[in-house]
């Protein structure tokens, strides 16, 4: 194909992205239900719009041909993003609590989405992080950064002790487990007094090589909100963990968690070893969780038992569900439509957890691959797989 023939597929992936951006900035603006039911109508009938003139194919094509470019017009657009959202802190919140519960699901996606492993304890897990991190910041004199680690490691550490009953169960057995796991993690916190029991943990600011993030920032003479140096951070974080989970998908690794997923007696016919992938991506997907909650506890400087429900597990459960199981792209969308309509529709705020389960059963019965079908894998040079 040659170059002038690709040009219309890179338009169309820069175009999308600075919709996208225009999307977001207008979303967090919405401060009544009207403008947010605008919004709604412009995002549906932009997609059905999109989907019938084939720019999803061409912008999808796109940004697979010209990778280079659809990553740097993302990372431009965020900062578009943060800069006129700089003075906003509820936004700047709203949008990195955003992007942290979307690290959770990749994490989830690999695990439940990917490998088929059922995780209804996810929630815990991103407690597991924020706690970690609340303790290790007031009782020592850690570095944040391994403060952020250690948050992610406790949260494989705690999960590895799941790994019996899961591998000797399957299916809702196996989610009886985590199910359990959850349950117990909040009872736990809230009659421990040693990590503050339900009054929680307050916890002091982030800072990193001597950037303390819990201030205002000021540059080329505009002020930002101290948000804004969590919602770059995070950011970041979301790129490598994105990035991470893409990799693993495409790899003979991801091959592997899909054959498990599929047929776990066909898998272990052709030799693949059933304990080792499950323990894999379990502690991933952990570790995903545990990071994501060590910034979240940071970042908002306060942790308590409320924060680390099983609601919440069932919310983040929701949104890969929601997007698409096992379609990583899915996650940013669904995560937007599941967390900012309920904080921006407070007339629906007292039922959002009916209005997640409406949603949850609507798409099992109407589209059980989510909003955004998973792609099949096709070989490609060299014998690998995408």
């Amino acid at each position: 194909m040659t170059i002038e023939r690709r040009i219309p597929d890179l338009i169309a992936v820069l175009a999308g992205i600075a919709a996208m951006a225009a999307f977001v900035i207008f979303l967090m603006h919405a401060e009544n239900e009207f403008n947010m039911l605008l919004a709604l109508v412009v995002a549906v009938g932009g997609g059905l719009i999109a989907r019938r003139t084939g720019w999803f194919a061409s912008a999808s094509h796109g940004m697979a041909t010209w990778s280079t470019a659809s990553n740097l017009g993302i990372g431009l657009a965020f900062l578009v993003v943060v800069v006129v959202l700089r003075s906003e802190h509820f936004s700047l919140l709203l949008l990195s609590t955003l992007m942290l519960y979307s690290i959770v699901c990749l994490g989830l996606n690999l695990q439940t989405g990917l490998c088929g492993v059922m995780n209804f304890a996810a929630a815990a897990f991103f407690g597991t992080g924020a706690y970690t991190a609340a303790v290790l910041s007031v009782n020592t004199a850690m570095p944040h950064v391994l403060v952020i680690l250690s948050g992610g490691l406790m949260a494989a550490l705690l999960g590895s002790l799941l790994l019996l009953p899961v591998l000797r169960t399957r299916g809702h057995y196996a989610a009886l487990v985590t199910i359990a796991f959850g349950t117990m993690f909040r009872s736990f916190l809230e009659v421990n007094d040693t990590l503050g029991g339900p009054q929680g943990i307050l916890v002091p600011g982030m800072n990193l090589f001597g950037w303390d993030l819990s201030q205002d920032l000021t540059l080329f003479g505009l002020t930002f909100s101290f948000y804004a140096n969590y919602a770059l951070l995070i950011f970041g974080l979301l790129v490598i963990c994105f990035v991470a989970s893409r990799r693993i998908e495409r790899s003979w690794i991801g091959v592997s968690f899909d054959t498990v997923r599929i047929d776990e007696v066909a898998a272990a016919t052709f030799g693949i070893n059933i304990a080792r992938w499950k323990i894999t991506v379990f502690i991933i997907g952990n570790l995903f969780a545990g990071i994501a909650g060590a910034c979240f506890g940071l970042m908002t400087g306060f942790v308590a038992p409320t924060s680390f429900t099983f609601a919440d597990s069932l919310i983040l459960l929701s949104i890969i569900v929601l997007g698409g199981m096992g379609n990583q792209w899915a996650v940013f969308p669904a995560a937007a439509i599941v967390l900012l309509l309920p904080e921006k529709l407070q007339a629906i705020q007292e039922y959002r957890f009916l209005l997640y389960g409406i949603a949850v059963i609507l798409i099992l019965l109407f589209r059980p691959d989510g909003l955004f079908r998973r792609p099949l894998r096709t070989l490609i040079a060299k014998g690998s797989v995408k």
